[in-house]
């Protein structure tokens, strides 16, 4: 049951909702530290594919974005480096608007969800491996 509701946390967490799941994972792993790797697979599962769900709102247009937008550092980015600059989808606000432009200029799906999941797993294998070692 833990393991779902980190699920449903870290994919609310990649949308454009506000919520964090940082905390929820370090209380799991807390909790019980023998779910090390499954805490970090499924939490990572969860904001990946979070982060997926604002790409294809962006790709099939369903998110009408404010001209602000197209001008924001995320868009410049994203012209910039392309599917590199997903690795950067973990930072909090910023990283919920670089998936969604992702989509919206159609970025290509195959090397986004790489990047996309590469950045999120990171993320979170650097929070447990910091958390470990206090």
């Amino acid at each position: 049951m833990e393991l779902l509701g980190l699920f449903g946390g870290s994919f609310l967490a990649a949308t454009l909702l506000p919520g964090g799941s940082e905390a929820l994972l370090l209380l799991l792993l807390a909790q019980s530290p023998e779910l090390l790797y499954s805490l970090v697979i499924v939490a990572s599962l969860g904001n990946t594919l979070g982060s997926l769900t604002s790409y294809a709102m962006g790709y099939f247009g369903r998110v009408k974005l404010r001209q602000a937008q197209f001008n924001s550092r995320s868009a410049k980015l994203i012209e910039r480096f392309g599917v590199w600059v997903l690795l950067l989808s973990w930072l909090p606000l910023i990283g919920d608007l670089l998936c969604l432009l992702a989509g919206y200029f159609k970025l290509k799906f195959w090397p986004s969800l790489l990047f996309i999941s590469l950045g999120k797993t990171v993320r979170y294998s650097v929070l447990v491996i910091i958390y470990l070692q206090l």
